[in-house]
Order: structure tokens, then C-alpha cells, then sequence
């Protein structure tokens, strides 16, 4: 209400009490211009009141439609990183496939070449047997025989009792020990025997990570991020889970995608801050800038 607007109706008012009433004393005027600038310091501060409150309204309402954006960048951002894992996943299933059509090939190769040499060692005896009997024919003295080609090793029958099956901590141990000498074949396979024969050890997330660091060893970065993945989804739990983050995310930057690096590495910190594998993930993210 416009202050003006009541000061006259005050006024107003009061001349119509001196009309009705007569007259009016100094004191009772003196008590009516205090009401009046009572009612005029009331309106101001309601006024700052309303203010104040549509200023923190709007204030809040543009940090909820910011929140809003930044969610909306987060989800769609991990879409993204969601496509390419599977693209990633297809990718390299395809290059398995190639891997195992190769082995394929080398070991029909290497049946052939064991067929051959067979061939050519029952050729070898049949002649040597040709010669002995012409020597004993002609009644000569045996002549000094060329060595055979070597028979082939006679498989060892297995014994009526089978060895006991290794334990979990001697696969472990054996698949580190060739980690460590740099024997890659025979590490993955003794990690991945663990993982199959004993799925619930506490072993089996460390045996999954040492999996994905072969890869990574090998710089074949796109399969060792989905090695890395297993050990997150199967063992959300385990102590190999900041490890295995940090990993994916410096896989990504070697490959060039700076931006799914940034987001590994930023997950990292938000859900294990006080872990090394943070603070090293902080000081990589100084250099993805």
C-alpha cells in the first residue's frame, strides 16, 4: 500500500474526528503522527522482508537448475563411457577370435609337420630293414647304421592315483612368481585357473587385477580396461577396487581419451578420497587439463 495514500486517509480521518468532535488536543495530534510513522517504518521493512525473500527464492532456484545441468552432464558423460566399454568389449572379442583362428592354424601346422616327420621316420626304418636284409642276402658285414630319427616319446600311462589338486594359495603363489619372471602366458592361465576353481577366495579379485596388468604390461590398453572392470563389478568389495580405477583411468589417457580418463579419475577421488591411488589420481588430473 502506497505510504501517501495512508497518510491522507490518516489525515483525513482526523479532520473528520475535529468535525465531529470539536476540537482535538496537542497530545492526542502528537499520538496520531507517531501512529503514522510507526505504520511508514512497518511498510519499509515489510517491504525489505518481501525483497529478501523473492532475491533468496531466485537464488535457490538457479542453484537447483544448475545441480539439474550438471547431473543431466554426469549421466550422459557415463552413457558415453558405457557405448564405448561396449564397443571396446566388441573390439576386442574380435581380435580374440583372430587370436584363436591363428593358434588354430599353427597347431594344424604343427600336426602336419608331426605327421611328416612320422612319415619320414617309418620311411627311414623300412629302408634300414631293405638294407639288412640285402647285406645278409649278399653276405656282407652290417655297415655301421645312420642314426635313426628318434622315436617319438610313448606317452606315460597315468598312474592308478592322480595328484591332489593344487590349493589356492599355491596357484596364487605360482601365478605371481611368473608375473614377476615375466612368463605372461603362464601367469594369466594360473590366475585364471584360480579364479575358475576357487571363485569365492579372497585371492580371486587380486588374481582378476594381475589379470588386467598383464594387458596393460602388453600396452594392449583396451582389454585391460575391461580386465579392470571385472574386478569392479565382480568385487565391488575387495581392496583392488581403487587400484583397478586408477588403472582404467591412466589406460584411457594412454589412448588418447583424455575425457573418460578425467571422468575415471574423478570417480576415484569422490568415492576413495583417502586412498593413495587418489592422490595419485589427483596429481594425473593436473595434466589432463
Amino acid at each position: 500500500m502506497n505510504v501517501s495514500f495512508v497518510k491522507m486517509a490518516v489525515f483525513i480521518s482526523g479532520v473528520c474526528l475535529l468535525f465531529f468532535s470539536g476540537c482535538v488536543t496537542q497530545q492526542e495530534m502528537g499520538s496520531l503522527d507517531n501512529r503514522i510513522s510507526e505504520l511508514e517504518l512497518r511498510n519499509v521493512e515489510t517491504r525489505k522482508t518481501s525483497q529478501a525473500l523473492k532475491s533468496g527464492l531466485n537464488s535457490r532456484t538457479q542453484q537447483e537448475q544448475a545441480l539439474r545441468r550438471q547431473a543431466a552432464s554426469v549421466r550422459a558423460r557415463m552413457e558415453a563411457l558405457d557405448e564405448e566399454l561396449r564397443i571396446l568389449s566388441g573390439k576386442v572379442e574380435e581380435l580374440e577370435y583372430q587370436l584363436k583362428q591363428r593358434k588354430d592354424a599353427d597347431s594344424a601346422a604343427v600336426k602336419a609337420q608331426q605327421v611328416q616327420v612320422s612319415e619320414l621316420f617309418k620311411a627311414a626304418k623300412g629302408n634300414e630293414e631293405r638294407i639288412l636284409r640285402l647285406e645278409q642276402y649278399l653276405n656282407l658285414e652290417p655297415s655301421a647304421k645312420t642314426p635313426l630319427p628318434p622315436k617319438p616319446a610313448a606317452k606315460i600311462k597315468a598312474g592308478t592315483q592322480t595328484p591332489p589338486p593344487l590349493s589356492e594359495d599355491e596357484i596364487y603363489r605360482m601365478a605371481k612368481q611368473a608375473f614377476d619372471q615375466g612368463d605372461a602366458d603362464t601367469a594369466k592361465k594360473k590366475f585364471k585357473e584360480l579364479i575358475e576353481r576357487y571363485p569365492k577366495s579372497e585371492r580371486a579379485d587380486n588374481a582378476q587385477f594381475w589379470i588386467g596388468e598383464i594387458y596393460y604390461r602388453e600396452k594392449w590398453y583396451e582389454k585391460a580396461i575391461l580386465e579392470y572392470q571385472k574386478v569392479i563389478e565382480n568385487y565391488p568389495k575387495g581392496n583392488k577396487v581403487p587400484a583397478s580405477l586408477l588403472k582404467q583411468g591412466l589406460a584411457f589417457k594412454n589412448l588418447g581419451d583424455k575425457a573418460n580418463a578425467r571422468l575415471i579419475l574423478e570417480e576415484l577421488i569422490r568415492k576413495y578420497p583417502k586412498t593413495s591411488e587418489a592422490k595419485i589420481a589427483r596429481d594425473k588430473l593436473k595434466n589432463l587439463k
